[in-house]
């Protein structure tokens, strides 16, 4: 990474692992999602649209279905890759983000605009972050009509270079409206990611088709782009999406049923072939960014609280387990694999939901919606990978998350993976144990004693599920290096929440943890009897940022 925050674009190779997009210094993430999903979105006139009703890409209509776009990626992937053309390259490499922002839509024009359907779609134009072509195409009883690419359909300043722009075929993606609110509530854009507005109307982390070969060490990271779409207007069933992914080592064809709801919650099916060998294939990956949070203080010297679009991942384990693994800002790239054989689910999760601890009112960090992917099927031997990169800033996404299928994925091989993704307020297992709603650290010891040095005091705040006020839990912690002192649990006073605490030495003799910054890793719950009463904490710390921690309150 990083991936910039406007859609997670694809870009320039960066820390030999990701790649990323330097956006010119007036970007600024509180209005880049506004530019580009409200009022810098563009329509399509639905007249022009008429117009094109018997043309397809070779100038009919043509048919359509799920298999026979299944055929369509088996067949590309059975032969080399071809790079899209990208005619007038030159041009649109001068249409950067502030002149591809002055470049508007006609109001009420978008497509769907004389029809009954309660969403629209409008169309992003291509610039210099959006090159490669998208063919976009209307779907109505198995025909497939392809929406042509022209200037007039947008409003563009006479000085823009956009408007020498003649031989381009393709649009950058496109984004879906509600048609009484008009407010964006998904939205294609760049590689094979998407967005939705979630529960809250607030835009916040992505999703994409396929992750391949994210953060692995001989790199570089791939981004296939979802080259073409079909689109279905949505019903009381949904919105359907069909789109077709093409890229240097796999292809592949999904179908996205899209409703609307407390949330967006939406039926994914992934056919995938794969073209050449791919030593880490990421299936169902979420993109998020996190900077800082209760977990890592004096990361940022920021002034607001806490930043992040995701505070957590969290696993559902075949065998019923809750997993729940607060995100970090670690002071390297880090790749971490947690075996997921059979897994029932996971996601990226925003459990802060409290404004005062955010305390931005202009992008609503307590408002961003949390994503959970439920597998149908058993996917089999796995494991569920998280990727996370050093940020210093909030306009780049440093987190990815997905399934990774045992072993790597070969040259032939076909997967077809089928899941829900929800975009909800909440995880669906939210109560179902005890939950951990915060992590804190801070200096170790004893107060009123001299403070022992390289030690930390770790402290959770847990829902008591299953505990009354007579109860005597118990902390079970683990660590893979480090010495655990001082553990303690006990219900908050004046509140409904539990707390559970211990002392970790983490440096010198004690300590046992070398000066290399090797990550700590600690795994944790707290338990009644001979019983599990919370989910499982996971924590991964490294001690230069636990020394930082402890000098800065020196």
């Amino acid at each position: 990474m990083n991936y910039p925050r406007l859609q997670g674009l694809d870009g320039d190779k960066l820390n030999g692992h990701l790649q990323s997009i330097m956006y010119s210094h007036k970007l600024s993430r509180r209005f880049a999602m506004q530019a580009a999903l409200g009022g810098g979105a563009f329509f399509l006139l639905p007249q022009i649209a008429r117009a094109a009703e018997n043309l397809g890409h070779d100038g009919k209509q043509q048919p359509f279905s799920f298999d026979l776009l299944t055929q369509q990626a088996r067949k590309l992937a059975g032969h080399a890759y071809r790079p899209p053309v990208i005619e007038e390259a030159e041009i649109l490499e001068q249409v950067d983000f502030d002149r591809h922002n002055e470049i508007r839509f006609h109001e009420g024009r978008e497509l769907w605009d004389d029809h009954s359907a309660p969403s629209r779609a409008r169309f992003f134009f291509p610039g210099r972050y959006f090159k490669q072509p998208v063919h976009i195409h209307t779907l109505e009883n198995g025909l497939a009509t392809e929406i042509p690419f022209s200037l007039e359909l947008f409003d563009i300043p006479k000085d823009n270079p956009a408007r020498r722009l003649s031989r381009t075929e393709g649009f950058a993606g496109f984004s879906v409206m509600d048609a009484k609110t008009r407010r964006d509530w998904m939205a294609f854009l760049g590689a094979s990611y998407w967005r939705t507005a979630g529960y809250s109307g607030q835009f916040g982390l992505s999703a994409r088709g396929i992750a391949v070969d994210t953060a692995i060490p001989d790199g570089p990271e791939e981004f296939p782009l979802f080259t073409h779409f079909w689109l279905e207007p949505e019903t009381e069933h949904g919105m359907t999406t069909y789109a077709l992914l093409d890229g240097p080592r796999v292809a592949g064809a999904y179908r996205i049923v899209s409703r609307r709801g407390k949330g967006v919650m939406q039926e994914i099916t992934a056919r995938i072939f794969v073209r050449d060998a791919i030593e880490r294939l990421g299936v169902a990956p979420l993109t998020s960014m996190f900077w800082f949070g209760k977990n890592t203080p004096r990361i940022s010297p920021d002034w607001r609280p806490e930043v992040h679009d995701s505070d957590g991942l969290e696993i559902l384990t075949s065998g019923g387990e809750r997993i729940w693994r607060p995100l970090n800002n670690p002071p390297h790239t880090m790749a971490n694999t947690f075996a997921a054989p059979s897994v029932k689910g996971f996601g990226l999760m925003q459990r802060e939901r409290n404004f005062d601890q955010y305390q931005d009112d202009g992008v609503f960090y307590d408002k961003r919606a949390s994503a959970w992917v439920v597998p149908q099927g058993d996917w089999g031997d796995g494991t569920v990978t998280l990727v996370e990169l050093r940020t210093d800033d909030e306009i780049h996404d440093n987190i990815v998350a997905f399934w990774q299928p045992a072993g790597p994925a070969k040259a032939g091989d076909e997967y077809e993976l089928s899941y829900t993704l929800s975009w909800l307020k909440d995880s669906p297992l939210r109560g179902t144990t005890g939950d951990f709603t915060a992590i804190r650290i801070g200096a170790g010891g004893i107060p009123g004693q001299p403070r022992p040095e390289e030690v930390v005091k770790i402290v959770c705040d847990f829902t008591p599920h299953s505990l009354g006020p007579d109860d005597k839990p118990r902390f079970e912690i683990t660590a893979s290096r480090g010495v655990i002192s001082n553990d303690a649990v006990y219900p908050i006073v004046g509140g409904q929440n539990w707390r559970a605490m211990f002392d970790l030495s983490f440096g010198g003799p004690e300590g046992l943890v070398a000066r290399d910054d090797s990550p700590i890793d600690l795994r944790a719950f707290v338990a009644k009897g001979g019983e599990a009463v919370t989910e499982t904490l996971l924590l991964q710390l490294f001690p230069t940022q636990l020394r930082s921690l402890l000098s800065s309150r020196a």
